[in-house]
């Protein structure tokens, strides 16, 4: 029997993935409850916009791009939590325009009562992804915990006028989207035994899936704005995009690609409380079509791990730039605008 055998990994926690996060509104308080803190004149991207990393000017050449992630185990396989783990950290990086370079291992391990292999396995899955990204393990920290964590410090690079932030979308532009939503619901599903080997196998690729190649072609195209979609749903990250640009955003709920089965579970009950939350934070600033009921609006909040890049590009280059992501084998879709009305605010059509 191997170590991947001896236990059920998701059964370890409360919550999984991103959807173990404190919730917006929460996050919120903490932080406005904080001084401000004096603005560094090279500190390009720090807290204000919720961004997805930090960048700091190191000369007029290059930046630094900083971020951190960790969580509990999403999926029972260990080597598949370690590469998803790993996707999700450096993802930041990503959505920022840069390139990551090192990494530092973040471990919380139960040592003395879960299967020392586990831990390797999860290890061994997260220096693979770290590998194919092109960055570089530098070391890490751990510690013994009662529940398994494992997440990723990751330093990467961007020249300091090419960053991308949450806060550019230019009314005009088209949102486009490179991975399909419904995650937090799939992976409820899982700790349920709700899903097939075949919907496991799905769900998994899809949150192991680096967005290095979303963003290697959307640095060739103008756009203005990107994040990348996790924890706050894709409502959620484009409320912060909209705020932070201070323009207004239009999805289309029919463009918006969902994985399969995601609605159906949703109606059986396998809504994770982060979804809900995420929908509770941002209602009153999303017009939602009044025939829209719960269920459609609570996937369209639902709590993605290792989501996609949303992606505000010109109208000019959006469709090119979609059609250069989907000759590479990226689940691209156009999703919606950028509009001069109803700024900072959502509506869904």
């Amino acid at each position: 029997m191997s170590a991947n055998d001896t236990i059920k990994l998701t059964s370890l926690s409360s919550k999984g993935g991103c959807g173990c996060k404190i919730g917006p509104a929460d996050l919120k308080e903490v932080i406005s409850s904080l001084p401000a803190a004096e603005r560094h004149p090279d500190l390009l991207v720090g807290i204000e916009t919720s961004d997805d990393a930090g960048v700091f000017r190191l000369n007029d050449e290059m930046a630094m791009v900083q971020t951190v992630d960790f969580f509990t185990p999403i999926v029972d396989d260990p080597y598949s939590f370690g590469q998803i783990a790993a996707a999700n950290a450096i993802s930041d990086i990503y959505a920022m325009g840069g390139k990551p370079l090192t990494v530092l291992n973040i471990v919380a391990f139960p040592i003395s009562t879960l299967d020392k292999r586990i831990l390797a396995d999860i290890l061994r899955g997260a220096a693979d992804k770290v590998k194919e990204a092109g960055a570089t393990l530098v070391g890490g920290h751990s510690i013994d915990d009662k529940e398994p964590k494992f997440g990723l410090a990751v330093t990467g690079v961007v020249h300091p006028d090419k960053v991308k932030t949450n806060a550019g979308a230019k009314p005009g532009d088209k949102l486009i989207l490179t991975k399909p939503i419904g995650v937090g619901i799939m992976t409820t599903s899982i700790k349920k035994d709700q899903l097939s080997g075949e919907e496991i196998t799905r769900v998994t690729e899809v949150m192991a899936a680096l967005n290095k190649t979303s963003a290697e072609i959307m640095n060739k195209y103008e756009t203005h704005a990107c994040t990348d979609v996790t924890g706050f749903g894709l409502i959620g990250h484009a409320l912060e995009m909209a705020k932070g640009s201070g323009a207004g955003i239009v999805i289309h709920n029919a463009a918006v690609p969902k994985l399969p089965r995601v609605r159906e579970l949703a109606d059986n009950g396998f809504v994770p409380g982060g979804t809900k939350n995420n929908y509770k934070h941002v209602e009153n600033d999303v017009a939602f079509p009044i025939a829209m009921d719960q269920i459609d609006r609570w996937i369209l909040c639902d709590a993605v791990t290792s989501g996609g890049l949303l992606i505000a590009s010109s109208s000019d280059h959006a469709d090119r730039l979609l059609e250069e992501l989907k000759a590479a084998g990226v689940e691209a879709s156009m999703i919606g605008e950028v509009t001069s009305e109803n700024p900072g605010r959502i509506t869904v059509l």
